[in-house]
């Protein structure tokens, strides 16, 4: 039997081969392809409201896939996953947003208020990402660097060398990081503020939501209009806001159970090419 495809968008700053063992244990189920690194196409450059990056995200759909597929994302691939879908429900089965919050109401307002002052840089990752260190002698200098730091130290073994694998590049001074601090903080920078009109009234596909239990990111947003998007649809793990590399497994686990209760037995029947599947199994309470 054929497997049902997924597409991943993976988070800020971090390449997707960051997620192999996640894609190991999805790809038992699914069928998982990737872009490689958003917001580093010239093509397709980061604007206020990351509409460029949906527009690559779509673009990717379109040459990879002749019929509509499941689209799954974290952090900043959950909200392009999502966009993409709201732009073109024909290419979207549905959405599974992990640790993607929507920022909505007044939240958004203040932010759109905040976007492009000094007062930005307070409330966003951008304060950080500006001026991380992103060079060093060599492979082992960036690993001891990396390691020696809580949040990495949290990752499941072995994650945290796929991240390096594919995260750094030769530098003249040794290794740099592929990713750079500038296309990562001028992401941070252009957060899109217009995510609550977006997804007012009913969305054209499911979509479905995984929470770390101890996101800082889940805390700022809130989660009022993500519950109010995903309805019955909305798990909680154990976990920051980085748990696909803390517990892939059990984010692989979570993912395929979801998919499972939006799509049913659908799940195994290929999608005609422009086909939208029904959003109503989200709206339910549990």
């Amino acid at each position: 039997m054929t497997k049902p495809k997924v597409h991943f968008a993976h988070a800020n700053s971090y390449p997707s081969g960051t997620y192999r063992q996640f894609f190991e244990y999805l790809g038992r189920d699914f069928e998982v392809q990737a872009l490689d690194m958003h917001g580093h196409n010239p093509e397709f450059p980061v604007e206020d409201g990351w509409a460029k990056l949906v527009e690559e995200l779509v673009a990717e759909l379109e040459a990879r896939y002749s019929e509509p597929v499941i689209l799954v994302g974290h952090s900043l691939g959950g909200m392009l996953s999502l966009m993409a879908a709201a732009r073109r429900p024909d290419l979207a089965r549905c959405v599974v947003m992990l640790d993607s919050p929507v920022v909505a109401g007044w939240r958004a307002t203040v932010w759109r208020l905040f976007k492009g002052t000094r007062l930005a840089d307070r409330y966003s990752p951008a304060r950080f990402s500006a001026k991380r260190r992103n060079v060093w002698p060599g492979h082992k200098e960036a690993m001891r660097h990396f390691a020696s730091k809580e949040i990495f130290g949290a990752w499941a073994p072995g994650v945290l060398q796929d991240y390096l694998e594919h995260g750094l590049v030769e530098h003249p001074e040794g290794v740099q990081l592929r990713f750079t601090r500038e296309a990562e903080t001028a992401i941070y920078r252009t957060l899109p503020h217009h995510i609550g009109d977006l997804v007012k009234g009913q969305f054209p596909v499911p979509v479905a939501y995984v929470a770390g239990d101890n996101s800082e990111e889940n805390r700022q947003a809130g989660l009022e209009h993500t519950r109010k998007l995903v309805g019955r649809n909305f798990r909680m793990m154990r976990g920051s806001h980085l748990f696909p590399m803390e517990m892939p497994r059990q984010a692989a686990e979570l993912t395929r159970d979801l998919i499972r209760q939006m799509l049913g037995d659908a799940l195994h029947t290929t999608p005609a090419p422009g086909a939208v599947p029904t959003a109503e199994p989200q709206r339910l309470r549990a």
